[in-house]
């Protein structure tokens, strides 16, 4: 996980970001930098951020949703010993796909819906800056 790779906009508008070992990449990463610290540090640099493995379907429903509200998360794909280092970060919890706004776990795909359902999730938005009040519809 040294550097980040950007591809283009996805279907549902947002954007697709892989970790890659490649150090010539102009978003390079300190190649130092731990798998638990680099992890650390995108959650804290990303107000709405999901951790997901590659292809996974739980985690485009969670893209989809957020994106119907008007939120496109950051995505980080990551490899498995990447994903042991975020499943000790959650206190060894499922992290397939994790999703983190404003720096703190949601969780995955059932604690957004019931967020969602609960009405909570929006002003949860607003409050990190994913999400501007006049854009909603009152």
């Amino acid at each position: 996980m040294q550097g980040l790779r950007r591809y283009g906009p996805l279907a549902d508008g947002g954007v697709r970001l892989e970790l890659s070992p490649t150090a010539a990449s102009p978003l390079a990463i300190d190649v130092a930098e731990s798998a638990e610290t680099r992890i650390q540090r995108l959650i804290s640099e990303n107000p709405v951020i999901i951790f997901s493995r590659s292809a996974c379907c739980m985690c485009h429903v969670m893209k989809r949703l957020l994106s119907t509200i008007g939120v496109h998360p950051t995505v980080i794909e990551l490899e498995e010993d990447e994903m042991s280092a975020l499943k000790a970060r959650s206190g060894g919890a499922s992290v397939s796909p994790a999703l983190y706004v404003g720096g703190a776990c949601v969780g995955g795909l059932e604690s957004l819906v019931a967020l969602h359902l609960s009405n909570n999730l929006v002003p949860m938005l607003v409050e990190v800056g994913a999400l501007r009040n006049e854009l909603l519809i009152s």
